[in-house]
């Protein structure tokens, strides 16, 4: 199956969304290859930023789930390398 890496990039703006988003990641956890989360208090939000390696549908599903998720955005940025795994 070919897979890429990825890095996700995900602003948190409602606080109330966190514990739904920490849920889907724990749910795609064998796919994350690092996490780092920033909170930005002066503005009330925080940054997290994860890098992913899995096939493309399967990134896609999870940016597309924290992507529906009150008060959060989400950007995807993949490599251009496929490995087949």
């Amino acid at each position: 199956m070919e897979k890429r890496i990825a890095v996700i990039g995900v602003i948190v703006e409602n606080p109330e969304s966190v514990e739904k988003l920490n849920s889907l990641l724990h749910a795609f956890s064998d796919i994350i290859i690092g996490r780092m989360g920033l909170p930005y208090r002066e503005r009330n939000l925080s940054i997290v930023s994860l890098a992913v390696d899995a096939p493309q549908n399967v990134i896609s599903e999870l940016t597309g789930k924290i992507g529906k998720l009150d008060g959060i955005s989400v950007k995807t940025a993949y490599s251009n390398k496929i490995f087949d795994d």
